[in-house]
């Protein structure tokens, strides 16, 4: 039994070559397919350049684990969310590294109805099952599907692959497909496109995936006379990321549609992470919004819509969503950091919408999938109604509840810190909360720390009401103990 050791708690990720390649690629898909007793899979890539090669020695094995590969070719992840649902196959699979690094890749997996796969739930079994398979055998069933064997690893790391499609395509268990007109068709299912007035819009792809989405949505635009211009930044993909790894929480990874934003005198910058199922947004001054304040319109703009609905959130911070949803009469439901616990919880409850401060914002008619292109859409839209720009929109809400941002601190042992921290202050706190990492509130103030899950960090977020001296005091006061 070889070990694989790129599974990680809700997908795969791994560094190439030394945790993660073609072989290993089949062996998960074979696994994957075997695992399921599928007899259909979509599968689509990212735009690095061993994304490629990964998915076609995965569809190799998909095929050898007794399924046929639709491949929608290369795809942001909520594609692979859209494709699985409306093919109606029986799961899906994209290879991305998002934002990690540019030599790791990985795999994100979904059953059929694109139900989230984590390991109580399939992933560890995929695992156990892959790791299974003899290396020589492997090695053997693979080259069926290869034209003049592997490739050496300075090749695959350019780009070049083994497995040839149309060696797939002679299978006919492999076909090409494309979802996006329905897809884009779907997205504007959430939004009143008359209701759109002029605006211009910087979007960024960071020369990820996201790029010909943008393309189809302004064709449609145009047939539809919507009067959306948009301003296109690092639009093309490139596996070289010349632009950086397109990561937009970095605060160096901003400028550029900043600067862009302020030089077109735009109404709004849209950048995206390398598989587009997070986009991040600014104001008409180039200002970053933290995603923590986007989670709160986009569930007022629900509830408005659907009274009394349900919304999710996560508990890093949330007064300012709580408040908003109670407001517009809706149902406040906490619960834990990450889109596995945020997919079920918004399942179970049926909720319509939910939000998580990094980002990631979930949609009940959306399969209860994350979605990178449906959140801009919606601040759109927004914008256009309430005739006001961004900025005015979330300019009351930071000011009521001003936030630190999530900060993280590298540490030697993060149970010990965070237990010095519960000490320090749980005498002191009014409310005292595990949902998840530690969270504590102080009438006017609070705070969450939570450790991560692969590595020494803590996370550390702090609000206030309507104090940003005192958030700020608190976060230094908290920084202080914490690298004490």
């Amino acid at each position: 039994m070889t070990p694989i050791t790129c599974f990680k708690a809700y997908d795969i990720r791994g560094e190439l070559l030394t945790q993660l390649d073609e072989k290993v690629a089949y062996r998960v898909g074979r696994a994957f397919a075997e695992n399921l007793q599928a007899k259909t899979v979509v599968v689509g890539s990212d735009a690095r350049k061993t994304s490629l090669p990964l998915k076609l020695a995965l569809s190799a094995g998909i095929i050898d684990g007794g399924a046929k590969v639709f491949d929608i070719g290369s795809a942001g992840t909520e594609e692979i969310y859209f494709a699985t649902k409306h093919l109606g196959v029986d799961g899906g699979i994209e290879v991305t590294a998002s934002h990690n690094p540019i030599n790791y890749n990985g795999l994100k997996m979904v059953k059929a109805g694109s139900v989230p796969i984590s390991g109580d739930s399939g992933l560890n079994a995929i695992k156990v099952l892959a790791e299974k398979y003899d290396e020589v055998l492997v090695h053997k069933q693979l080259m069926h599907f290869c034209a003049n064997g592997l490739v050496n690893n300075e090749d695959f790391l350019k780009g070049a692959h083994s497995v040839k499609q149309i060696v797939l395509l002679a299978s006919k268990q492999y076909e090409r497909v494309s979802c996006v007109n329905d897809y884009v068709l779907h997205l504007n299912e959430y939004i009143d496109i008359s209701a759109i007035t002029p605006l211009k819009l910087v979007v960024n792809s960071g020369n990820g995936s996201a790029g010909h989405i943008i393309d189809a949505l302004e064709l449609f635009f145009t047939h539809q006379n919507v009067p959306i211009e948009f301003i296109k930044v690092h639009h093309n993909p490139d596996g070289d990321f010349p632009n950086g790894i397109p990561n937009p929480l970095l605060p160096e990874n901003r400028v550029d549609t900043a600067e862009a934003v302020i030089k077109h005198k735009a109404d709004m910058g849209i950048a995206w992470d390398g598989d587009f199922d997070r986009c991040f947004l600014f104001d008409e001054t180039g200002a970053f919004i933290e995603g923590y304040y986007i989670v709160g319109l986009l569930a007022k703009a629900f509830l408005d819509k659907n009274k009394g609905a349900k919304i999710i959130y996560d508990p890093r911070v949330f007064w300012n969503t709580e408040d908003i949803i109670k407001a517009a009469g809706g149902k406040a439901i906490k619960s834990k950091t990450g889109h596995a616990f945020i997919k079920e919880r918004m399942r179970k409850e049926d909720a319509v919408y939910g939000g998580e401060m990094s980002a990631h914002h979930y949609f009940r008619d959306f399969a209860y999938c994350d979605s990178g292109m449906i959140p801009w859409l919606l601040v759109a839209e927004l914008l256009c109604k309430a005739k006001l720009p961004l900025s005015s929109l979330v300019k009351a809400r930071i000011a009521k509840f001003p936030s630190s941002g999530e900060i993280n601190y590298v540490v030697k042992d993060a149970g010990a810190t965070i237990k010095k921290i519960i000490i320090h202050y749980e005498d002191k706190a009014d409310v005292i909360d595990r949902t998840d990492g530690i969270g504590m509130e102080f009438g006017s103030w609070r705070f969450n720390l939570r450790k991560s899950n692969t590595e020494s960090v803590i996370r550390l977020n702090v609000e206030s009401r309507q104090n940003k001296a005192l958030m700020e005091e608190k976060t230094k006061e908290l920084a202080a103990l914490i690298i004490d």
